[in-house]
């Protein structure tokens, strides 16, 4: 199948129009996606692509809208999850639905494709056959009886994606919608499942409709992009025009060069903000570390590397086993983070929903939680605290209906800001910063970039611990490779810190 030929389409949506009170969420909105063909589906934070989603999946009716499939037009105001999946419309989700101490059998089969006999028995050894037929179809090694959680996750991945798609002929009638897939997935692991996914559309015809907040993954697979803002349509781009700077550009409304903040500033000889000497604890042994006032140090490394256990060991939450802290000239014994907050250090981890939020409680609730003690005063003084988030929404340019709304009710991109935004409102002498943008769209990326810019302008030191290359190359005046725990190399100097230069310098570490 030729993914080009744009009369071969599998999936087309037209005119699709929801609202939720007064606010249009999804403004007539056509997509086309072609049989064989990845087809990237991009835009910021409240650009309608979770809508959309949840309305191809039949689980929110549209106001307006038809959906074409397989030659039948159905009326998406009473579209709903039989249709979805009768017409072969089939999704996978950002957070994993697989067990990882079950058998790949078991996740394979959950939900009613175990082989049974007539007296309702499982005839285990027709199962068998038939997950090593499905297994040999999507490319997955892997044994039936092989625990998920033994295999790698780029494997659990497409086990979750042969999950969905088994019961399917392939005959390129169907869609497969990934929602941001490579989100929880390190750097060496998204580029195993990336071919399988080109190897899915290419071999077996299978449609992608492809979610992903990660510009250099759409720019590697997809053959078209839709890129949607304010709920509208913006543009398609064809196969030769995806590139980076047209995608940002249709994104953000403004070109690639204006995406990133002003590049890496000279620091004066002043003393630093933190000094470490002998840092141990964890993987982490001999660490030698001075950050100065407005400096932004990155550290790099391959997984395993300790990267995160730096930060961890700095702001209390792994026990130091030896080593010297210094913080602003005088030393500083942090034995858990409550220490660490009262010193002037803030973190924010990598994993957002599990240790950087409380989803359950308020905007509010959640930028006060490093400072609850300050909002009481025999009683709970509610209307300072709300009043000084309703001032850190508008400050950090958090998108939110009020600061009594959810956690929970944010898009990924505002909550990060939320979590920056309760270090940044208060007196933060050092920042720590774990994979800071970790899926968040393209125009929250730049919004926390700029804010942490800010930040550093006004003389907090500031640490980054990141996967991305293009992050630290763009934020940071110094960046630091790690191996086994210990500094192994150091990328710095004028024009130094690049991309290139960083990847160069970290295949020669992992070479020597």
């Amino acid at each position: 199948m030729n993914p080009d030929d744009g009369g071969n389409v599998a999936l087309r949506v037209r005119a699709a129009h929801t609202s939720f009170g007064g606010t249009v969420a999804v403004d007539r909105v056509d997509l086309d996606v072609r049989a064989g063909e990845i087809h990237a589906l991009v835009g910021g934070n409240g650009s309608g692509k979770s809508t959309l989603l949840k309305i191809l999946a039949g689980v929110l009716p549209a106001d307006e809208g038809t959906l074409q499939f397989g030659g039948t037009t159905f009326n998406l105001q009473s579209f709903g999850p039989r249709d979805s999946r009768a017409c072969g419309l089939r999704f996978v989700h950002q957070q994993p639905t697989v067990f990882p101490n079950l058998t790949v059998m078991d996740n394979l089969c959950v939900g009613g494709t175990f082989a049974v006999g007539p007296a309702g028995g499982i005839r285990w050894r027709a199962t068998r056959a038939h997950v090593r037929e499905v297994l040999a179809r999507f490319g997955i090694d892997a044994a039936p009886d092989d625990l998920l959680g033994s295999l790698s996750p780029s494997k659990r991945t497409m086990v979750e994606i042969a999950r969905a798609l088994q019961d399917l002929k392939q005959d390129g009638r169907s869609v497969l919608a990934l929602d941001e897939p490579t989100a929880a997935l390190p750097p060496n692991e998204v580029e195993l499942l990336l071919p399988m996914l080109q190897n899915l559309a290419t071999d077996s015809g299978q449609s992608i409709l492809f979610v992903s907040h990660r510009l250099d993954e759409i720019v590697q697979i997809a053959h078209r992009v839709t890129v949607l803002r304010d709920g509208r349509n913006v543009t398609t781009l064809d196969s030769e025009q995806v590139s980076k700077a047209t995608i940002v550009q249709a994104i953000v409304g403004r070109p690639l060069e204006t995406y990133f903040p002003e590049s890496v500033r000279a620091h004066a000889q002043a003393r630093p903000v933190l000094r470490t000497r002998g840092l141990a604890g964890g993987v982490v042994s001999g660490l030698d570390l001075d950050v100065a006032p407005g400096e932004i140090l990155g550290l790099a490394g391959p997984m395993g590397s300790g990267r995160s256990t730096v930060l961890k060991l700095i702001y209390g939450a792994v026990p130091m086993r030896g080593g010297t802290l210094e913080l602003s000239g005088k030393a500083l014994t942090v034995h858990d983070p409550e220490q660490a907050i009262t010193a002037g250090i803030g973190y924010v981890p990598e994993d957002r929903v599990g240790h950087g939020i409380l989803p359950g409680l308020s905007i509010a609730d959640n930028l006060a939680v490093v400072d609850a003690r300050s909002y009481w005063r025999g009683h709970q003084q509610r209307r300072r605290e709300l009043a000084d988030a309703t001032e850190a929404i508008r400050r950090f340019g958090i998108k939110a209906s009020s600061p009594s709304a959810p956690m929970s009710s944010l898009s990924g991109g505002n909550q990060q800001k939320v979590v920056l935004a309760r270090w940044l409102r208060r007196s933060t002498r050092l920042l720590l910063l774990d994979e800071p943008t970790q899926a968040v769209d393209v125009g929250a990326r730049a919004d926390l970039w700029r804010l942490i810019h800010e930040a550093s302008d006004a003389g907090v030191a500031v640490v980054i611990a990141s996967s991305d290359l293009e992050e630290l190359a763009h934020m940071c005046d110094r960046v630091i490779i790690l191996r086994n725990g210990q500094v192994a190399a150091e990328v710095a100097g004028p024009n130094a810190v690049t991309e290139d230069e960083i990847s160069r310098v970290m295949m020669d570490v992992e070479a020597a």
